[in-house]
This record gives C-alpha cells, sequence and structure tokens, in this order.
C-alpha cells in the first residue's frame, strides 16, 4: 500500500491488543473508497428522506411532488455550481409543472425502502436455506438446492417481472416478491461456508457434549459466516436498486400515483434531447446509490478479509 503502514504493522508498533471485532473496524474505515461511498449514501439518504418528509416527520423542502404549477422557463434546473445557488426549483419541473426535486426525492425514498427491505429479507432467507442445507445434508440440502437450482436457471428479470407485476406496483408487497427470488446467490455461498466449518473440531465438540442442531448452527457456525453474509447483502441491495429500476422503467414496478427513480426515467425518457434533467438527475442518483453500495461491499470485503486486499 505504497508507504503507507497497513492496519497490522501500526497494531505492531503500539504493542496494543485488539479483538477481531476492532480489526475489521479498523480496516474498514481506513479504506478510503468506502468511506466516501458511505459518506455519499449518508447524504443521498438524509436529503430523501429529510427534504419532502416521511410518514409523521415532516421535511423542510416548502413544496410537494404531487401538486402541479404554472411551468417557469420550460421548467429548467434553477441549480447553480459557478456561483452556487439553489433557486426555486433546483431540479427544474416536469411536464405538468410539479416540482423535480421533490418527484425525484419521492422517487429516491421509494426505491432505497424497496432495496433495503429486499437486502434484508433476502439476506434472512439465503442465510436460512444454505445453512440448513449445508448442516443437515442428505435429502434435506438435495432438496433446497434442487428449489435454489430452479430459480436460479430462470432469468431473474423475468421471475421479477411476473412477481412485480402480481404485486401490483405497492413498494411492500414488490418487496416481498423480489425477495422472494433474490435469494438464491447468498443460500449458496452460506452452504458451502457451513458445509467447510460443520466438519471444524469446535463443531464436533459441540455435537459431542448434546448440543442442538439449531444451537449449533446459529450460536457456533453462523457467527463465522458473518463476512460472506455482510458482503453479499450489500451488493444485493446493489443490484435491488438496478433490478428495482429496470422493472420500473419496464412498467412491472412501482406504479402510479406513486412513482421511483426507474419509472422517472421510463416516464421522461422521450425528454432526453429536449429536457435532459428529467433523465439525469434520476439516473444520478440510482448510479450515485449503486456504486457507493458496491464500494461499501468491497470495503467489508476487505475489513473480513485483509487476504483480498489490493495494493493502492
Amino acid at each position: 500500500m505504497g508507504d503507507e503502514l497497513s492496519v497490522e504493522k501500526q497494531i505492531d508498533l503500539t504493542q496494543k491488543s485488539y479483538s477481531q471485532g476492532e480489526l475489521i473496524r479498523r480496516r474498514f474505515f481506513r479504506h478510503r473508497g468506502a468511506m466516501i461511498s458511505l459518506g455519499l449514501l449518508l447524504f443521498i439518504t438524509i436529503m430523501a428522506f429529510s427534504s419532502i418528509g416521511y410518514g409523521f416527520l415532516p421535511g423542510w423542502w416548502g413544496k410537494d411532488y404531487y401538486s402541479a404549477a404554472t411551468v417557469v422557463d420550460g421548467g429548467r434546473p434553477t441549480l447553480g455550481f459557478f456561483p452556487p445557488s439553489w433557486g426555486e426549483q433546483p431540479f427544474g419541473q416536469e411536464n405538468a409543472g410539479k416540482d423535480y426535486f421533490a418527484l425525484v426525492m419521492r422517487g429516491t425514498q421509494r426505491s432505497m425502502i424497496i432495496a433495503f427491505a429486499v437486502g434484508i429479507v433476502t439476506t434472512i432467507i439465503g442465510t436460512l436455506i444454505g445453512a440448513i442445507a449445508g448442516y443437515f445434508r442428505g435429502w434435506v440440502e438435495s432438496l433446497l438446492m434442487r428449489i435454489t437450482d430452479l430459480l436460479i436457471v430462470v432469468p431473474l428479470l423475468v421471475m421479477a417481472a411476473v412477481l412485480g407485476q402480481i404485486s401490483g406496483g405497492g413498494i411492500w408487497p414488490l418487496a416481498i416478491m423480489l425477495s422472494l427470488v433474490s435469494w438464491t446467490g447468498l443460500a449458496r455461498l452460506v452452504r458451502g461456508e457451513v458445509l467447510s466449518l460443520r466438519e471444524r473440531d469446535f463443531v464436533t465438540a459441540a455435537e459431542a457434549v448434546g448440543t442442538s442442531p439449531w444451537r449449533i448452527i446459529f450460536k457456533h457456525i453462523l457467527p463465522n459466516t458473518m463476512g460472506t453474509i455482510i458482503v453479499s447483502a450489500t451488493l444485493t441491495i446493489a443490484s435491488v436498486i438496478l433490478l428495482e429500476s429496470a422493472l420500473s422503467f419496464l412498467g412491472f414496478g412501482v406504479k402510479p400515483p406513486d412513482t421511483s427513480l426507474g419509472q422517472l426515467i421510463s416516464i421522461y425518457q422521450n425528454s432526453f434531447t429536449v429536457r435532459p434533467w428529467l433523465f439525469w438527475w434520476p439516473g444520478m442518483i440510482i448510479l450515485g446509490i449503486a456504486l457507493s453500495v458496491n464500494f461499501l461491499g468491497d470495503g467489508l470485503r476487505d475489513a473480513f478479509d485483509p487476504r483480498q486486499s489490493r495494493s493502492d
């Protein structure tokens, strides 16, 4: 890493003992790409949920995303960079005069809720199925892995489009439906980890003293797979952001009167050459979220397994 000392070398110099958790945390916070990405992701999240509010929480932005108004100056954005200026319509206005900043923030909220909900539910499903298959093996493993293989061979976008249509366009039904088809990769990863760990001495010792299989799985095996699970969860969130955007773009995701980033791109794709800001604002936020989550996953991977770290 150039002239910089690694975390382990710095620890040796200080002669201080660190736990495994502290080592992981220190490696993660020293990953520049992950820290920049975390800052960007927090900025987008705070901006989206604080500007127009969410639920009972009020927002600081004075306009809403559903009220039409008179289109001013062709709906051009008033946001300026040189010199910095915000203006009345920083992201411009759409065809009916709605404030596009409020509309994009609403779309960001919905897309992020779906992505993180799917990430959490997918992680739970994939971890449970992978752990059960890897530990019990036999017919249990065969049944679960055949179901997993069946879902893998069907194109994800096709299954997601069908389930998205069934969900009716609501964000929570859509999140549940997407979770049902997004867990397969994590299940296979966890199964492989569990197959390896169940042959270790500490598992054999736990079995010898009569520890129940479920306690062995949850207390002894899964804690040793947390690195794989956490990294996979972050990558799932990034892929779901893109999947939801693709579904909404194709008309199988979030339905009007609600909106999402993919739906905004779909609605205003024909404005790309005339009023490109209607396309670029949601597009850049999708890109920013996806890249941020991917770099966070990269940082977490390097923190949990420093042998995979690349030289700066």
